[in-house]
């Protein structure tokens, strides 16, 4: 029978696909699109969904780092997902990186759209999204995809919902932080990952240790999960007994935390990214391969790179930063060239 609608499934596998589907789904439905919304219980992705009451079908969890239990993990999300996924019947799949979402859909012959903004991301063997869309810093030397079903969009991937961010006061009261001091937001790399490097944790603990000892410095601990959580817990238990690092105890936005913090030091990217999406100064501990959207952002003065210790002490600057009385959102047309594009895939699909 012929759907009224054509319908789109996107798979959101990691916290930072929540705030970046969030705008395109409300522009997808406002163009007349049903959208069925995936999303894997790890991380933040489903606390943040549930946050901003996402209507979504929570679908598997995270295998850890090890590489037998990840692709065991890849293949048991696949077959959870299929059978809400055959009910539907989706036209198109979406997503910013699901690997499991790559495979059920080939299976199916379900057109797909895989989106990344990182070129040195593992892709799957013999699998291949029918469309990539990527930002245009990353040139199509180093994406390995069929050329000609490359599409591309203007600036960053957080140009799409930072322009629609609006700031919420209190943030700094909730976590009984002084407004007076420094406040360093500090995010440890992700550990997990493939392109994880034990020199980004090695620069996070001289990050924390060297902060630990400032004393008009606060730092705010976003830990990817609980157990970097409880290892910050038991390797630095005096400084979060004693206030000076806190660790919020629900989800919080965290653009509202950047806006209101005076500078961040991260292992990661999307926060990276967002820092610098909001000119909030931001320092780079990721020491994997170094993609071209983050080069560029160091390129243009917008991120700073640390490559040891020292560079620790000597570039990162603990100062409170001149923050605007009004939020005043940039215009950035990457939202809807995205949706531009994914209009015109449906008419082909």
């Amino acid at each position: 029978m012929r759907k009224d609608k054509k319908t789109i499934w996107i798979d959101m596998d990691n916290s930072p696909h929540v705030p970046f589907f969030r705008p395109i789904i409300g522009e997808l439905e406002a163009r007349g699109y049903e959208v069925m919304l995936t999303a894997r219980d790890c991380f933040q992705v489903c606390k943040l969904a549930d946050l901003y009451k996402m209507d979504y079908r929570k679908v598997g969890v995270h295998y850890g780092k090890n590489k037998i239990m990840k692709g065991i993990g890849l293949l048991l999300r696949s077959a959870q997902l299929a059978s809400y996924v055959l009910k539907r019947s989706p036209d198109l799949a979406l997503s910013h990186g699901s690997r499991s979402q790559m495979i059920l859909s080939s299976v199916l012959h379900i057109p797909t759209v895989m989106m990344t903004d990182y070129e040195y991301a593992k892709s799957i063997p013999f699998f291949r999204p029918d469309w990539l869309i990527i930002p245009e810093m990353i040139p199509d030397s180093s994406v390995c995809d069929r050329p000609g079903k490359i599409l591309r969009y203007s600036g960053l991937k957080e140009d799409v919902y930072v322009p629609g961010f609006q700031p919420e006061q209190g943030v700094l009261d909730q976590l009984r932080l002084d407004p007076t001091k420094v406040i360093v937001i500090v995010r440890p790399p992700a550990t997990e990952a493939h392109y994880f490097k034990e020199e980004s944790l090695r620069l996070f603990e001289e990050a924390m240790s060297w902060l630990g000892t400032v004393e008009q410095v606060s730092v705010i601990l976003l830990p990817r999960n609980s157990g970097q959580a409880d290892f910050v817990t038991s390797k630095w238990p005096q400084l979060l007994q004693s206030g000076k690092v806190k660790i919020p105890d629900q989800v919080i936005p965290g653009l509202n935390l950047i806006w209101y913090s005076d500078l961040v030091i991260s292992g990661g990217g999307t926060m990276n990214r967002e820092a610098a999406a909001l000119g909030v100064p931001v320092y780079s501990i990721f020491r994997g391969e170094i993609g071209s959207i983050d080069r560029h952002l160091s390129d243009t003065g917008r991120l700073t790179m640390i490559g040891s210790a020292e560079e620790l002490r000597t570039k990162v600057e603990l100062k409170k930063r001149k923050r605007s009385q009004a939020y005043q959102p940039p215009n950035r047309p990457a939202l809807k060239q995205i949706v531009d594009i994914l209009h015109v895939i449906l008419n082909q699909v």
